[in-house]
């Protein structure tokens, strides 16, 4: 073989091995540069619209039992969780000085039923000794000044009378006064419910001259108010009667459901008097006022027959404002205005317009124009760049 055949021998494998590398070269750009689709398929279910809302549990009455007389606490007869019937006995204040004023009361009055009882002994024998002076002086035998003394001392003695008579209601009150004080020496329950708080313990002495002290609280936990605090923002779109639910911590997958019984007026915020003197703040700090988040409380009620709920839970509140039930149902992020791009089964793309319904920005209900099943475009992705960025990565060993 001649040395000029020996470089044709070697050339033509290097030859075969570009071509095939060109060909996968082109071959991956072709499929790099193909576009690629992130899809979903439309299904059939339910969907809601809801204002989403924190909350917290209270009960639905609950009551603070207070003292009216000062004293010691002689003995509590409840303890924490113990249910109650209303009138039942919960406490009793030391009575002692409540008696002896009972007492004071009761002597007053028989002492003034006392003189009355004699002014009318006396009124009896003045009005004896005015008939007989009348008598007299009607014969003309008589002296008209002991006429006009007898006279004078009759009506004395009436108007004693009448005094004592408006002592005896003073009295009388006085008594009824002291009976209803010691009467609030028993503390009972003003309703049917459960002990939830016990603030005092026996022996401790509790004031009663400027306010009431608590001595226990009383709540019906049969039936729970949930106070949901609803945004400025929402609030507009909420109205009594709507459906609601909530979960709570303890249970996430549970459901309890309602509906909106009342939406309170005005915000919690009008009671503090930072408020009602905002007017007269300067800009700067109504500006920062108004930045303040503002929530009007939605209130309702739910059973509690099992008294799973308790007071000052967390609830995390749905009020629904809109719901579909068997709606075709697909991502909101496929929506392209009132289109979308629908995938054939050759994967070919085409837009179609289509009747949107509810729209929770999560997902959003096709009432006409897609059927269930169909696939849409949620988002195009551009292969070349997932899979150059694929091919990037750290540099080779050595380098």
């Amino acid at each position: 073989m001649s040395s000029s055949s020996r470089p044709k021998r070697y050339l033509l494998p290097l030859v075969i091995v570009a071509a095939i590398a060109l060909f996968l070269y082109f071959r991956t750009q072709g499929a790099a540069d193909a576009p690629r689709y992130i899809t979903a398929v439309a299904q059939t279910r339910d969907l809601e619209q809801t204002v989403l809302a924190d909350g917290t549990l209270a009960a639905q009455k609950q009551v603070s039992v207070g003292a009216q007389v000062s004293g010691q606490i002689k003995a509590l007869h409840v303890a924490l969780g113990d249910r109650v019937r209303k009138g039942q006995l919960v406490a009793e204040i030391d009575d002692l000085t409540q008696q002896n004023a009972l007492q004071d009361a009761e002597a007053a009055l028989k002492n003034i039923r006392a003189q009355r009882a004699s002014k009318l002994a006396t009124l009896r024998n003045d009005q004896l000794g005015y008939r007989r002076q009348r008598s007299i002086v009607a014969r003309g035998v008589g002296v008209p000044a002991d006429y006009d003394a007898a006279r004078a001392a009759l009506e004395a003695t009436r108007a004693d009378i009448e005094a004592l008579d408006a002592q005896t209601v003073q009295a009388k009150i006085a008594v009824n006064t002291a009976q209803v004080n010691l009467g609030y020496t028993k503390i009972t329950s003003p309703i049917d419910g459960t002990i939830v708080a016990l603030p005092v313990e026996a022996g401790q002495t509790v004031n009663a001259v400027q306010s009431a002290p608590t001595l226990v609280k009383v709540a019906q936990l049969d039936t729970m108010t949930i106070e949901a605090q609803i945004s400025e923002a929402d609030v507009v779109k909420v109205k009594t009667g709507m459906p609601v639910y909530f979960t709570i911590l303890g249970e996430p997958a549970k459901r309890y459901r309602a509906r909106l019984r009342a939406i309170e007026p005005a915000p919690d915020s009008i009671n503090d008097d930072t408020t009602s003197s905002s007017t007269s703040t300067s800009s700067s700090s109504s500006s920062s006022s108004s930045s303040t988040a503002i929530y009007y409380v939605g209130l309702f009620d739910v059973a509690n027959p099992d008294g799973a709920l308790r007071i000052s839970m967390t609830a995390q509140v749905y009020i629904v404002l809109s719901r579909a039930k068997g709606a075709v149902v697909i991502p909101a992020t496929a929506l392209r205005g009132d289109e979308v791009e629908v995938v054939d089964e050759r994967g070919n793309v085409a837009r179609r317009p289509v009747k949107v319904g509810i729209n929770n920005n999560v997902d959003a209900q096709i009432v006409s124009g897609l059927l269930a099943g169909e696939k849409v475009i949620v988002s195009r992705v551009s292969a070349g760049a997932s899979s150059g960025a694929r091919r990037m990565g750290p540099p080779p060993m050595g380098m």
